[in-house]
């Protein structure tokens, strides 16, 4: 019976220790961090890896994570380029200088709120002009089928072009924009057209410039804006 006694007393014992309370097993764990070697004698290469603050590279920070899959903290934008202006490669000494502009600017009515060159081609005094406009087609090819005498500004950047060749028509609409301010724009075109036997009426109103002519049974009219860096021009001409 004694014998059989003991293993039962010895279990009963091993049941009743208490838990190792929390804060030692911390404690053993500082230990353990803070010591290395036989009689734990502290490490200071360790203890000084472990304690230090952590050094950063200001000029890394923003790189971290830079090829990570994560979502964008704002929408992507794409903002347009600034428009660079067209060159002006027109030497002023070479151009003649028109006509001051009557006071009286009947072309500009046409020009006024009309959205396309087809329905600026319409709203032409012109009786020819107005006829053929709703035969046009729409092509940046036009802009290359000009008459010599009234050709695209040096330079230019074409926005828009028109023209229709049926029927006996030869007309052609083309904007565009160009590195030159309106007067000089008109002083080129009245230079050209002057020389090529056509008639020339300068016209304005407010910051509008407007040229216009005629050449037997072709006619042109040229309309010149201000805008930044230089002008936009609406070129309308039918024959020549």
């Amino acid at each position: 019976m004694l014998r059989l006694a003991l293993p039962a007393l010895i279990l009963l014992a091993g049941c009743s220790r208490a838990p190792e309370p929390a804060g030692d097993l911390d404690s053993l764990d500082r230990e353990l961090a803070q010591a290395t070697g036989p009689g734990n004698v502290r490490d200071p290469a360790l203890t000084a890896a472990l304690a230090d603050q952590i050094m950063v590279d200001p000029a890394l920070t923003q790189s971290s994570n830079e090829h990570a899959i994560r979502p964008a903290p704002r929408p992507d934008s794409a903002p347009i380029p600034p428009e660079v202006a067209p060159t002006d490669p027109v030497e002023t000494a070479s151009l003649r200088t028109p006509p001051a502009p009557s006071a009286t600017c009947p072309d500009c009515k046409a020009k006024a709120g009309t959205l396309t060159p087809a329905a600026l081609a319409q709203r032409q005094r012109n009786p020819a002009t107005a006829g053929c406009a709703a035969r046009v087609g729409y092509s940046a090819a036009w802009a290359t089928r000009l008459p010599d005498a009234l050709p695209l500004y040096p330079g230019a950047r074409v926005t828009e072009a028109a023209g229709t060749d049926a029927n006996g028509c030869a007309l052609r609409i083309v904007s565009f924009t160009t590195g030159a301010p309106p007067a000089k724009a008109i002083g080129f075109y009245y230079t050209r057209a002057t020389a090529t036997g056509f008639s020339a009426e300068a016209q304005a109103q407010g910051a509008m410039r407007v040229l216009g002519g005629t050449r037997g049974e072709a006619a042109y009219v040229i309309y010149a804006t201000p805008r930044a860096g230089g002008s936009e021009v609406d070129l309308v001409v039918n024959g020549g």
